[in-house]
Parts: C-alpha cells; sequence; structure tokens
C-alpha cells in the first residue's frame, strides 16, 4: 500500500467527524512529511542543522512559510526523535498545522499540546522575527523550554525564557532568542514597561523610569521585547478568557493624596460591618453591587471618622463604605485570596493558582487590603495598563492550544479572530462517565463522596478530587483524615509541589485533592497495574462557573487511550445555583434540599444545575464584553488627546 493510500485510510480513522474544509487541507501535509522521515534518519545532527539553515535563509528571503511547512515539520519530528525519544505523532503534527494557521487548537489532556507546539514555534522563528509562547506560570515556562531546548538547539534555534524576577538586561537576552517562553502576565507587563521606557527615553527621564521600577542602572536601559511577531497561547481558554477579566496594571508612584485614601479604606472596613442590607443599603444580586440608601448615607454621617478624613468629599466617604460592605460579602480569605508576605494574593477561581501581579481594580484590591489589615497599596494610580484581550491583540499572528475550547468558540473568535479546531486523539479514549448524584445538602453529598473514595481506595484505583476552592479542598482533606485515608492536597498554598503532586497522583492507591485542575501542565500518568483496576477515578464535588473547567477536571482520566472513570457529585445548595438565580431562589433550592437531607441521591434536579452554570457562563461572557467596549473606548480618548493609549495621561 502506498504512504499516500495507507494515510487516507488512516486519517478517516483519526478524524472521524472532521471533515472541514480547513482540517482536509492540512492532512494532506501529514503523508508529505512521513515520506522525508526515512531519508532524515540517516543524516548526522550536522546535516540536520544546516538544513534548518538553509530554511532559514528560505523564510527570511520572503519565501512563504507554508511552502516550508513540510520540510520543517520533518526536521522537528526528527529532532524530538533524537533528542527527547519523543516522535511526533500524526495527530500532532494536525495540531502544529492548526496552530500555524493561526486557530486555537483544541487537543485532550494528555495528548502532548507541548511537543506540538513546537511545530509551529519552529516554523515561525525561521522568520528571525521571534516567536513567543505564553503561559500560566513561571514552572511550566521554564520547565517547557527546559525540556524542549534539546530539539530546538540541534535545528540552530536558540531558546529564552521570561521569569517573573529576572532583570531588565536578563530579560532583553531572552527576547533576542528565536523562541521565547513566558507566562502570558510577565509579557504583558514587559509591553508595558517598553512603552513606559520608550516615553521616558523620549522626555530624557530614564532616571526616574528607573527609580520607578526600583531597578538599578536605568541610564543604560532599553526597550526589551522587539516586535510582536507570533504568539502561541498555552491553555489558551484559561488565559484569553478567564485571565482577561483583570487587566495588567503598572503603578505610578505614589501621592500624598493616598495616605488620606489608605485611611478611609482602613476606616470603612472598620465600619462596614455596622450597615444591614435593605435598612442601610440596596444590594443587586445579578449585578454584585452595593448602594447605600438615605438611611445608610444619614449613618455615614453620624459615624465617628478620623480628623483627616473632614477634606474628603461625602460622595467620596460613600464609595468607600459601598466598597467595603461589597468586599465583606463578596471576597474571602482562602476562596478569593490568600494573604502571602503581607500582600492580598488573588487565586484564580478557574485554575486555583496565585494570580501574581494581578489586582481587583476599582478600588476592590485596596478595601481587601483593608479587610485583611495589610498594607494597602495603590494600582489605582496607574502609569501603565492594558487588558489581556488587547495585549495578544496586538500581535501579527495569534493562536493557541488547550484541552478545552470548543465550548467557548464563539467568544475565541468574535474577540480573538481565531477560529477553535478540535484534533482527534491519538487512540480512541475510554473513559467512562458514572451517573451524576444529586444530594438534597452538602453533608449528604460529603458523606457519599467519602464513601466513593473509600470504595476506590480499597480496590487500589488512585483517586482525583476535584474542589472549587482551598476552603472546601482542606474541609474534605480533615474528612479524609478522619476516615484514615492518607491522600495529597494540591491549592494555592501547595504551588512548589504542584508538578510532584500530579506526576504522583496516578500510582496505586492515591489520593489526591485538587482545588481546580486548569492548566496544571504535568500528566497524570498510570502506575504499574492501575489500567488492570480500571485505571484513574476522578470525582468532580461541584460544578464550575465554565463547565470547561470540569471538562479538564474529567480530562484527567482517560489519557493517551487509558481506562478511567469519572462521577460529578452534586447539591441543592450548591453555590452555582445562588451565583446563577440569585439568593431568594437560591434560599429556596436550599430549603428544597433540607427537606430532602438524609434521603441519598435525589433524581429530577440535574438538568437544573447544568443550566444554572450555562446561565453564569453566558453572564460572564457579557462582563467581558463590556471592559474589552470599555478598554477601547478609554484607548479611543487617549488617542484623541494625542496620548498612548496604553500609558496614563498623567504620566
Amino acid at each position: 500500500m502506498s504512504i499516500r493510500n495507507g494515510f487516507s485510510h488512516r486519517v478517516t480513522s483519526l478524524l472521524g467527524g472532521l471533515t472541514g474544509t480547513r482540517m482536509s487541507q492540512w492532512t494532506r501535509y501529514i503523508p508529505q512529511i512521513a515520506a522525508l522521515e526515512e531519508p532524515l534518519k540517516g543524516q548526522p545532527d550536522f546535516d540536520l542543522k544546516k538544513t534548518s539553515l538553509s530554511l532559514r535563509y528560505r523564510a527570511r528571503s520572503g519565501e512563504p512559510l507554508d511552502r516550508l511547512l513540510v520540510e520543517a515539520f520533518a526536521l522537528v519530528r526528527e529532532a524530538g526523535r533524537r533528542k527527547l525519544n519523543m516522535r511526533h505523532f500524526d495527530v500532532q503534527l494536525l495540531g502544529g498545522a492548526a496552530v500555524h494557521h493561526n486557530s486555537i487548537v483544541e487537543m485532550q489532556t494528555g495528548e502532548g499540546k507541548t511537543l506540538t507546539a513546537t511545530l509551529a514555534l519552529y516554523l515561525a522563528a525561521l522568520e528571525g522575527k521571534g516567536a513567543h509562547l505564553a503561559t500560566v506560570n513561571d514552572y511550566l515556562a521554564q520547565r517547557d523550554a527546559d525540556w524542549m531546548r534539546p530539539l530546538y538547539e540541534t535545528l540552530g534555534m536558540k531558546v529564552g525564557c521570561i521569569q517573573s524576577q529576572m532583570q531588565q538586561a536578563d530579560r532583553a537576552k531572552q527576547y533576542a532568542c528565536d523562541i521565547t517562553y513566558g507566562t502570558a502576565n510577565e509579557m504583558g507587563f514587559d509591553f508595558l514597561r517598553d512603552r513606559l521606557l520608550k516615553r521616558r527615553i523620549s522626555e530624557g527621564q530614564r532616571d526616574l523610569f528607573g527609580a520607578m521600577l526600583g531597578r538599578a542602572g536605568s541610564s543604560h536601559e532599553m526597550p526589551v521585547q522587539g516586535e510582536l511577531h507570533f504568539m502561541l497561547v498555552d491553555e489558551a481558554d484559561s488565559i484569553l478568557i478567564d485571565e482577561a477579566r483583570t487587566p495588567l496594571i503598572i503603578s505610578a508612584l505614589p501621592s500624598e493624596d493616598e495616605k488620606l485614601e489608605a485611611e478611609a479604606y482602613r476606616w470603612a472596613a472598620q465600619v462596614a460591618g455596622e450597615f444591614e442590607e435593605d435598612e442601610h443599603y440596596e444590594y443587586d444580586h445579578k449585578e454584585k453591587t452595593v448602594e447605600l440608601n438615605l438611611p445608610g448615607r444619614r449613618k455615614v454621617r453620624e459615624l465617628r471618622k478620623p480628623d483627616e478624613m473632614d477634606r474628603m468629599p461625602l460622595s467620596t466617604i460613600y464609595e468607600h463604605v459601598e466598597r467595603a460592605i461589597k468586599v465583606g460579602r463578596e471576597m474571602f480569605l482562602d476562596r478569593q485570596y490568600v494573604v502571602r508576605d503581607g500582600e492580598i494574593v488573588i487565586v484564580d477561581e478557574f485554575t486555583g493558582r496565585l494570580g501574581e501581579g494581578r489586582k481587583w481594580r476599582a478600588g476592590i484590591h485596596q478595601a481587601v487590603e483593608a479587610k485583611e489589615g495589610v498594607e494597602i497599596t495603590f494600582a489605582t494610580n496607574q502609569a501603565a495598563r492594558i487588558t489581556v484581550q488587547d495585549f495578544f491583540l496586538r500581535y501579527n499572528r495569534l493562536a493557541g492550544m488547550t484541552g478545552t475550547a470548543s465550548s467557548s468558540a464563539r467568544e475565541l473568535h468574535k474577540i480573538y479572530h481565531c477560529h477553535v479546531v478540535s484534533v482527534p486523539t491519538n487512540r480512541p479514549p475510554i473513559r467512562q462517565k458514572l451517573p451524576t448524584l444529586v444530594f438534597g445538602t452538602a453533608d449528604d453529598k460529603w458523606r457519599a463522596i467519602i464513601a466513593d473514595i473509600v470504595e476506590q481506595h480499597q480496590l487500589g484505583r488512585p483517586v482525583l478530587v476535584g474542589t472549587r476552592s482551598i476552603d472546601k479542598s482542606e474541609i474534605l482533606s480533615r474528612l479524609l483524615v478522619e476516615h484514615g485515608i492518607e491522600h495529597s492536597v494540591l491549592n494555592a498554598r501547595h504551588i512548589a509541589e504542584e508538578a510532584e503532586i500530579v506526576a504522583q497522583a496516578g500510582e496505586q492507591g492515591k489520593v489526591t485533592v485538587a482545588t481546580n485542575m486548569a492548566g496544571r501542565g504535568t500528566d497524570i500518568r498510570l502506575g504499574d497495574g492501575v489500567k488492570e483496576l480500571g485505571g484513574l477515578h476522578v470525582i468532580c464535588t461541584e460544578l464550575h462557573e465554565a463547565q470547561r473547567i470540569d471538562r479538564q477536571l474529567i480530562g484527567r482520566c482517560g489519557r493517551q487511550g487509558d481506562p478511567g472513570t469519572y462521577r460529578q457529585f452534586l447539591a441543592l445548595d450548591d453555590e452555582i445555583l445562588e451565583t446563577a438565580y440569585g439568593p431568594k431562589k437560591g434560599e429556596k433550592f436550599k430549603q428544597r434540599g433540607l427537606q430532602l437531607a438524609g434521603a441519598g441521591p435525589i433524581g429530577g434536579y440535574e438538568s437544573l444545575l447544568y443550566k444554572a452554570q450555562r446561565k453564569v457562563e453566558r453572564r460572564h461572557f457579557r462582563d467581558r464584553k463590556v471592559l474589552l467596549y470599555h478598554e477601547k473606548e478609554r484607548q479611543k480618548m487617549q488617542r484623541q488627546m494625542s496620548q498612548d493609549p496604553y500609558l496614563d495621561t498623567a504620566g
């Protein structure tokens, strides 16, 4: 059978229903790449690098990258086989082609996105304009850069990696490499710092800028990032959607007025508990807004205040109180944030990770700092800001990879102009969905979850349990301790051990409790004898506000054709119902749940919970569109004032 005919038969089995025009076009590359495989195997490393240099010359001479794709991918596949003992699967070649053509590629967890990324990054880097990969944290950026470095260096490519504590001169060296890995936040902040530096240089104020950033040797600093040519976003839905709600902000030097503001934040945090809903303020449960009514404003005027606040407008004091009330109702330690080294650090609700360098807007971050009694910082006095959406849209070419993008395909195309392409698994998935169980109360649910864990643990199967927040993961941990079950906990408190915890989660008899699993970046490989026991068992303890996060957790079982099972445990007092329908309806569901307490699993409510999840997803989509609209309007106003749209008008 010829290569082409044999491949044609195999592609049919691999792609299933994926018969779109784009996919059909890209599949033609695969037999052409296969035809080059044997000739390349006989060449020494020197010849591979020589061929790579030839491709680089052709690309920089203006030859379209599409014409170089087959040769480039064949070289990368051979380099991966030699240096990493990892040969790209045909479906990974297909994913690489989709990424090259500016798509958001959906590949199942465990299908090798890290290796797939090397194809498009190498091809883009041939033009000599830089190829960037943004991921979710420093650890994954460094790990992936180091892991794939032997492949790239075999082909004559230099690889850099941006880390959060890196000095300006070192950053410039990393960006000067052919391929640069880093986090989305750090690359976004580098963009803003470069804009500020360019303005300071033009105004002859290098030293002032250096002082603002707290760095020595500012007189020798120059912009580091260079051209924004090609960006591949790893865990694209997490970065492009979930993190897009919080803009990146560089604070300006503090002003004298901020001492007064800090005093007001602290005072408001102290008195917020004295205000009652309906009696002193109205709370919009859908929009999550607080507004003082007339009795509430009268109470503010009557309360004793620090003498310094006498020169603050009453309207501003009202706003401080409203923010403090909102924070007291909605923002909780070990759920939305943690306190680390005297600072408030956001916990990303979708990934369970700490959002380094991120701050809530509109004074909320400062109100949380006041609530927790830590030093109040002032990101509100901005030197520069940019949204995640706007930063990535500045690249000439944008693509992404993730395990769960199809449910957000409409939003990704509307905002980023990227089509979502689902790439089939290398082996057919055989994970089994067990019936969803709904209970009247959380107590009933936790008892059922513990019983399920005990049963699977006794069989010797590894169990992975996903929770929505740090506090719930610790509730479950205490219950497991009471039942004498040894386990590991992965949440924002244990990030340093993340890779080790995830990597061991597939060992026989292992129980792992994790706060979200999106973007963990480490495969769960099954230990000896686990396949015969049924593989990894995944337990979902609650629906997240995005079904993609649930799918990320589920995708941890059944990796690369392994066996596996998963089950969702839900309850009528789950947070998703109140979030979707408001407190009044949420309370009705809770009361109904109390009536059914102790009755075991109940029927007829499963669809209600899934509908609530979709309702919340739509709301978040609207919020992100509004944020993008207002940011565009702000930039428009800056341009009309002849200001850089990313820099504060006050400088």
